[in-house]
């Protein structure tokens, strides 16, 4: 099965095909970073007008480079939310059009769940599942209980800010503009763990949940008393603890459920080489996504929607009568 790929719920534009859930003929993804860098974040207007103008072109690109036709092509897939209304609004009009268009299936996405299948991407399932799997990213940090592909059992969210945005809000106070947190991360490679001391978040281990706003308070706070710590160091001591209070939650949710065969990780945090370190403490495999499927990407949204086919059928898809959102469902999941 061959499956049409669509992205456009933040700040990049992506198209992808994919076969057989797994095999990826073409990932095109235009970013939108430096639009953004000036302002020190996504402004979503700027966002949704962005899309706008890349969606057809690399719409074109993709087709043109996986070197297939709008009939070759089995269903499509687009992200239908959470993320920023007006740039979901663009990715799922287009599918829409193109769909009807074609006559072909419609598979509407969550976001969230579909990094997920960043990391799956290449792995055979039967090897995966059931698995416990960690979304971190700018806009969330869930922590989920697979037994299969398509069924997620929220174990944890955060409270408050999630692990990147927590990353880029304290990279701005430091002054390394945005996005923050590979940035913070190449600077803490040249500093001490533990020089500066950092407090625990949310170390109650019956307590499954994230919170990140208590951490980056701290940090505004230490910044502004100017003490003599070196940024390196505090980068080191900071990235340490905000990656820290995750493999806490990771032990608890493995200890709750031993029945765990791996542990799947993606989103934008993902990426972070120093997180991918503390990982290797667990017993059992840990899998990422490479890092060109960490951040927001067509390839994951196209992986999902094949499971979700095989799961429900292709009759299941033939309607468009649906709506964009832009809020992960907690209340439907918990």
């Amino acid at each position: 099965m061959l499956v049409l790929g669509i992205e456009s719920s933040c700040d990049e534009t992506a198209v992808a095909l994919v076969r057989s859930g797994g095999h990826v003929l073409c990932s095109k993804i235009a970013s939108q970073i430096d639009v953004h860098a000036v302002f020190g974040g996504v402004v979503p207007e700027v966002a949704s007008r962005e899309h706008l103008r890349a969606i057809q072109p690399i719409y074109a690109q993709a087709m043109q480079e996986a070197g297939v036709t709008i009939d070759e092509v089995d269903a499509i897939a687009v992200s239908q939310g959470p993320g920023l209304i007006g740039s979901l609004l663009v990715g799922v009009s287009f599918a829409k059009g193109l769909a009807v268009g074609q006559n072909k299936p419609l598979v509407p996405v969550d976001h969230v769940h579909a990094h997920i299948h960043g990391a799956l991407l290449g792995l055979e399932s039967d090897d995966v599942f059931p698995t416990v799997a960690l979304v971190v990213s700018g806009g969330h940090t869930n922590l989920y209980f697979m037994e299969d592909a398509v069924t997620f059992k929220l174990l944890a969210t955060s409270i408050d800010d999630a692990c990147g945005e927590c990353f880029d809000k304290v990279g701005k106070v430091l002054g390394l503009g945005y996005p923050g947190g590979p940035k913070i991360e190449a600077i803490a490679k040249e500093g001490v763990i533990g020089k500066v001391p950092m407090p625990k978040m949310v170390e109650q281990k019956d307590r499954m949940e994230f919170s990140y706003s208590g951490l980056k308070t701290h940090m505004i706070n230490l910044l502004r008393k100017k003490t003599d710590y070196s940024q390196e160091d505090i980068c080191a001591a900071f990235q340490e603890e905000a990656l820290g209070q995750i493999i806490r939650k990771l032990t608890v949710a493995l200890k709750n459920n031993p029945q765990a065969k791996s542990i799947l990780i993606a989103g934008g945090v993902a990426a972070n080489q120093r997180f991918r370190e503390l990982t290797s403490k667990f017993k059992i495999p840990v899998h990422f996504p490479s890092l060109q499927y960490c951040s927001d990407n067509a390839a994951m949204i196209a992986s999902m929607a094949h499971y979700q086919i095989k799961s429900a059928g292709l009759d299941a898809f033939r309607t468009t009568e649906w709506d964009s959102y832009s809020r992960y469902d907690f209340e439907a999941v918990l």
